[in-house]
């Protein structure tokens, strides 16, 4: 029987935080030229395991084998030079430079002689064209960063590891903010490279990616290996059960919500950028949840943020309760009890340095000042620590940075901290981006129960499951445009992809 080779070999990793240990012996072992997907819920150590492989943290235990050799990483230009890079799932561009300037910092190509050198522009736009050609991306290397849509710079991302010749490839939720056509465009890439031998590390929460691009599956649970795989001899239901440890029997909970009276109604709701939504009308119901569908483009985050005052409308009329009302910034819709769950938690959500306590309590501020203009920190802590509590926070102290959470409890602070607020109606975008299957459930649960007890609910999503699980109605845009709305419940995803795409 021929011995399996390995590429990569993680063994026995471990790793511990103040009070935390977060990678207890982790064995992971990568065959060359395929596709291995990490698999687990959030805070069970997937990230760190990789943030070990690529030099942000030191492990305090174990070995690391790469290509036959045992390796010290002490930095991420270790990793990268011994043929190891990683796309993160937050992406942290320089937004004022442009895609030649991103793809190649820190190795820009420089022309002159002796000391006296210069960057070679053309040379780096040769490079950046043909490193495109070579990937089939539609790029303008010299398009401002900051100017690009989220699933641009994603794809850039990918292109800038590709570009490092790597034999191993981390790609964290890679598909997290791409459409479907950049999805397929994705796996083609990935399929080329495991073609050449390089070998793909592949974090994600889509159970259909996971079994459509992966040949070997390893699964993690609270910072332990559960076990490792060939994709072929996994289900969904096998890996939910291995990655939480029991059976999820429903994706989705059931929902007791009743909708009512017409709380919210938007009529010709217009922007004034041409290219975003226009002769937007649309009811919303107490109790309702009224998911929203599109593709990428569809200005379904920009038509929320307009309900929620942070974009301003040309023409149109917003009514609550049948009267008219004028919504021109974040305060007029808190007075008006409307929250806005944003979707990007890390760049417009939490506050990365401050703790639970604080995230929660900030957008309530006025709630907890005294009469002489203090803080009044005792009465915050006590509400703060009933929504935790409530909402099922796994933390050691309300006081714990709230950077130090994962992604489903961090989703859940900012839950906590908008119905502190005791809104009537809450803009929900995206919220179980990122979270894995278990945290998903939760939050669904707490969505389900926020409905049943009165509360109208705007979901976008990018989930074709989840806006058919979730929503009693589903708004469809395209390009700006409403292009129809369907009932949640006798909706089928071909009838939302037939609208999105109208």
């Amino acid at each position: 029987m021929t011995e399996t080779r390995y590429l990569l070999e993680m063994n026995g990793i471990t790793k511990e935080f103040p009070g935390v240990k977060a990678l207890d012996g982790v064995t992971l072992k990568v065959r060359p030229g395929t596709v291995h997907a990490l698999m687990g819920e959030n805070g069970a150590g997937k990230s760190t395991l990789m943030k070990c492989l690529f030099g942000i943290y030191k492990p305090d235990g174990g070995e690391i084998i790469l290509d036959g050799q045992r390796v010290e990483i002490n930095n991420s230009k270790d990793a990268l030079s011994l043929g190891v890079s990683m796309i993160h799932q937050e992406l942290y561009p320089v937004p004022h430079r442009n895609v030649m300037e991103n793809l190649w910092l820190g190795r820009f190509s420089a022309k002159g002689l002796g000391p006296l050198k210069i960057v070679d522009e053309k040379k780096m736009r040769e490079d950046t064209l043909a490193l495109f050609r070579d990937l089939d991306m539609d790029i303008d290397p010299n398009a401002l960063v900051g100017s690009m849509s989220v699933s641009k710079i994603q794809s850039l991302e990918i292109a800038k590891a590709v570009s490092f010749r790597s034999k191993v490839i981390v790609m964290d939720e890679p598909t997290s903010s791409l459409t479907g056509n950049e999805v397929e465009q994705l796996f083609k890439i990935i399929n080329e490279l495991r073609g050449r031998g390089v070998s793909i590390i592949y974090i994600s929460h889509k159970m259909e990616e996971i079994l459509r691009i992966s040949d070997d599956v390893t699964i993690m649970r609270d910072g332990r290996l559960i076990g490792m795989w060939p994709a072929a001899e996994l289900t969904t239901d096998l890996i939910i059960s291995r990655m939480v440890g029991r059976d999820l029997k429903e994706r989705f909970p059931e929902r007791h919500n009743k909708p009512g009276d017409v709380l919210l109604k938007v009529e010709k709701l217009t922007s004034p950028f041409p290219k975003s939504f226009r002769d937007v009308s649309f009811e919303l119901r107490q109790g309702e949840i009224l998911g929203v569908g599109g593709l990428v483009g569809a200005q379904r985050t920009e038509l929320i943020e307009a309900l929620f005052g942070l974009r301003s409308v040309a023409s149109g009329e917003i009514r609550l309760r049948g009267r008219k009302v004028k919504i021109k910034s974040p305060i007029d819709a808190k007075k008006h009890k409307i929250a806005l769950l944003t979707e990007e938690r890390r760049v417009t959500g939490i506050f990365p340095v401050l703790s639970i306590l604080e995230n929660t309590m900030i957008a309530n501020l006025d709630r907890y000042i005294n009469p002489f203009f203090l803080l009044n920190e005792r009465k915050g802590r006590v509400e703060v620590a009933g929504s935790v509590e409530k909402l099922r926070v796994k933390t050691p102290s309300i006081k714990e940075l709230i950077k130090n959470l994962s992604g489903g409890n961090q989703q859940k602070v900012l839950l906590a901290r908008w119905l502190l607020t005791e809104p009537d109606i809450l803009l929900l975008d995206e919220p179980t981006r990122g979270i894995d299957v278990g945290a998903k459930f939760e939050i669904y649960t707490i969505i389900a129960d926020l409905a049943k007890q009165g509360k109208s609910i705007i979901m976008i999503s990018s989930e074709m499951p989840e806006l058919l699980g979730m929503s009693d109605r589903i708004m469809v845009m395209s390009e700006g445009r409403l292009t129809g709305i369907l009932d949640g419940r006798q909706a089928t995803e071909q009838e939302i992809m037939r609208l999105a795409a109208n």
